[in-house]
């Protein structure tokens, strides 16, 4: 009851927001994405695709916002922004004379309404997996707020390799609404092989790619430009970055989820000639019911495991890393190490060479929550900083 009535006030906080901007997202093609892996690279992805075919194009992603030629901080730990921020930089593009606006959307920004009042040009999902089931309370409910942004949208594009397509494409059809599929694996609305471009694909970016390929290519995009664009793009920030290369490896990527953790490490898993150490921890006041399957994840592709804090907030982090380590396989050796800084001097002391050393969790963000404070904290700069005599 509460969650309802937060809601009620958040629809009439974007109803005005939307007269308070003249209803923005009604005179803009905006490209929402959501889904609980690989939202932000296909934003990217389709925001690089659009902008190099010419169009004049805005983006708003978990990494930053960007209208025009400025770039604005979102803020911390936030991919949707508030509705009256959303709609001040929907109108920043307008006003840009921009076509097209591409919306990083979660399912928490649909939950609470605060992206009434826009019409979706076209929406995409990219997959649905356990997360948010603090909020949700399901994943029925979960999958059921996500699939509010296609109901919203004049045209939607779902990825049938996920196991959400059958439930999605049951709730399109019954509004009738225009669905295309993707897919890497089976026959769909659009099938492409990547194998042509120049740079290696992780597998799961795949999706990523063929889902950007396909709203692109669906909204006028030659084919040859979306080549050009792909076979040149460069991951956002936190995505798989590999932040040092000498002796030994260091990635840092955004992985949350069990889904995510478990498609990165077994990607860089294929190509570790060495020990694979990953560093992780799970946020405090977010989804309990995903760590031990965070650490069932990690400990199939890992060789050493150091558990850490990621904004524990007011939970203990002592219980969150336990929590995570019910899920570790009984033969993989992990520690608990609750400074992040110190977790990765401890990687750093017993990597050898060929290891790789994976960080996730942080990523691009710049600060980690302990308590109620936020504490200036960026996992690359870290890497940079402690790496800097190795």
């Amino acid at each position: 009851m509460l969650r309802k009535i937060k809601n009620f006030i958040h629809l009439c906080l974007a109803i005005l927001a939307n007269l308070w901007y003249g209803f923005p997202g009604r005179k803009i093609k905006v490209i929402g994405i959501t889904g609980t892996d690989g939202k932000t690279t296909t934003s990217h992805l389709i925001y690089e695709i659009l902008k190099n075919a010419g169009k004049k194009v805005s983006l708003v992603s978990t990494v930053y916002a960007k209208i025009g030629s400025q770039e604005f901080d979102t803020g911390l730990h936030t991919t949707t922004p508030s509705c009256f921020l959303i709609q001040k930089l929907l109108k920043m593009a307008v006003d840009n004379k921009d076509e097209y606006f591409v919306l990083e959307t979660t399912s928490h920004g649909l939950d609470q309404n605060r992206t009434w009042g826009i019409n979706y040009e076209a929406g995409l999902i990219t997959n649905v997996t356990h997360e948010h089931l603090d909020y949700h309370c399901s994943f029925n409910s979960y999958l059921k707020t996500k699939a509010r942004l296609l109901l919203n949208a004049n045209v939607s594009f779902i990825n049938k390799d996920d196991s959400s397509y059958e439930q999605l494409e049951k709730i399109l059809k019954a509004n009738h609404k225009k669905i295309f599929s993707y897919s890497v694996k089976n026959q769909a609305d659009y099938h492409q092989d990547f194998n042509n471009l120049k740079q290696e694909i992780a597998d799961y970016n795949c999706h990523n790619f063929l889902a950007a390929y396909s709203v692109c290519n669906y909204l006028g995009i030659s084919e040859d430009s979306i080549f050009a664009t792909l076979k040149k793009f460069q991951l956002p920030p936190g995505r798989l970055e590999t932040v040092f290369n000498k002796k030994f490896k260091i990635i840092v990527d955004f992985a949350h989820t069990p889904n995510a953790i478990d498609a990165l490490l077994q990607y860089v898993r294929k190509q570790t000639a060495g020990r694979l150490i990953h560093i992780f921890g799970s946020a405090g006041l977010r989804d309990a019911s995903k760590r031990p399957l965070m650490g069932e994840a990690s400990s199939k592709y890992s060789d050493v495991i150091i558990l850490t804090e990621e904004d524990y907030r007011t939970e203990d982090p002592q219980k969150i890393a336990a929590s995570i380590a019910l899920g570790i396989s009984k033969n993989i050796p992990y520690e608990i190490i609750l400074n992040r800084e110190e977790a990765i001097k401890k990687a750093l002391a017993i990597a050898k060479e060929k290891d790789v050393i994976v960080i996730t969790g942080k990523a691009h963000e710049q600060s980690l929550c302990r308590g109620k404070i936020e504490y200036p904290w960026n996992d690359i700069q870290a890497v940079k900083r402690l790496t800097q005599d190795l």
